[in-house]
């Protein structure tokens, strides 16, 4: 028994699934035409639910929303912007953290090396050097 020719079953479903990321790409451009925000490729792409290489092969698609790109201006940033409020106490947290570390560390290796020269004293009183 042959097997079943689904040649045309897959051309129409394949049709059916570019006609509706064709149609769901065009309403992200639109809304993003309507909200005058500055857009990309990939934007446009994650509000449609398509893949950016998708988009790129739909060439009239490419031309609108790099139509869309230009006349909206770039958001231009005048020099450093300063750290938020949130932003500074997650640094200074981070910092405190790191220091009692530290801090913690270094009365650690105190103790050890105070260890180690209690024990090289002791050996040595057991066991005075030959030039002694």
């Amino acid at each position: 028994m042959p097997p079943a020719d689904n040649t045309a079953a897959l051309a129409e479903a394949t049709r059916r699934r570019s006609e509706r990321a064709r149609s769901h790409a065009e309403k992200a451009i639109t809304a993003a035409q309507r909200s005058g925000s500055r857009t990309s490729f990939a934007a446009i792409a994650k509000t449609a639910g398509v893949s950016r290489s998708w988009l790129y092969t739909q060439h009239d698609l490419v031309t609108a929303i790099r139509q869309l790109q230009n006349r909206q201006p770039a958001t231009e940033r005048t020099g450093a912007q300063p750290a938020s409020v949130a932003s500074i106490q997650r640094r200074l947290e981070a910092a405190l953290a790191r220091i009692k570390q530290l801090r913690a560390e270094n009365s650690d290796l105190a103790r050890r090396l105070e260890t180690a020269y209690g024990e090289i004293r002791r050996l040595r009183s057991e066991r005075p050097l030959p030039n002694e």
